[in-house]
């Protein structure tokens, strides 16, 4: 059966719990995976590029030159995609890229992520993560003791003001609630640190 061994803040390991077997050990669905990703990417997409066609551009009233005769060809406003400063043929509007998926293919694709870091050895549980002083400088210290390198998402149970504060001016550190953790936001994301409580939180929010 999986496990996982929890440390406290010194990173020395006090204990460990199972895990299921139906999300951890097993084959990972990267069908899902690649679903939720799209859909997270597609929803910050600000959908705001807009062109002009040639009834938005202003001028071309007149006839730039008489229909026969001049060997050039046709043109009844000067307005046209064809000329400088016309109008764009097919170009983009403001449009809204976000949808969104079924309930259970956002829980099967968090899911997958939680196992592909299982799998890949990147989960890193700890009992707490408190940083009373709420300087980040301890924060720092903190994850240099722990040993966790390259890009950390902390999921924490509940929301603390001390350790939220003493997070801000990490770059490499990103912090969310269990409740609101998403498949992309592990995937992006090196490590895994994850409170004791935090992960119960999680592993019961898988079972709805």
């Amino acid at each position: 059966m999986p496990v996982c061994a929890i440390h406290d803040i010194k990173g020395k390991k006090v204990e460990e719990f199972d895990l299921p077997e139906s999300i951890f050990g097993g084959r990972i669905n990267e069908g899902v995976l690649h679903q939720a990703v799209l859909m997270y990417q597609a929803n910050q997409r600000q959908g705001t590029a807009s062109t002009k066609e040639r009834a938005d551009v202003s001028g071309g009233g007149k006839k730039p030159h008489r229909q026969k005769g001049t060997g050039r060809a046709r043109a009844g406003s000067s307005r046209s995609p064809l000329w400088k400063g016309g109008g764009v043929t097919f170009g983009p509007h403001p449009r809204d890229f976000s949808y969104s998926l079924p309930k259970k293919i956002k829980i099967s694709a968090l899911k997958a992520s939680l196992n592909a870091c299982y799998l890949s050895n990147d989960i890193f549980c700890i009992d707490a993560l408190m940083v009373d002083s709420a300087k980040t400088r301890d924060f720092a210290k903190l994850l240099k003791t722990l040993k966790l390198q390259g890009t950390i998402l902390a999921v924490i149970d509940k929301t603390d003001t001390s350790t939220q504060r003493a997070s801000h001016n990490i770059p490499v550190l990103n912090m969310v609630r269990a409740s609101d953790v998403t498949a992309y936001d592990i995937l992006k994301n090196k490590k895994l640190l994850i409170t004791k409580d935090a992960f119960k939180s999680l592993l019961k929010r898988l079972k709805t």
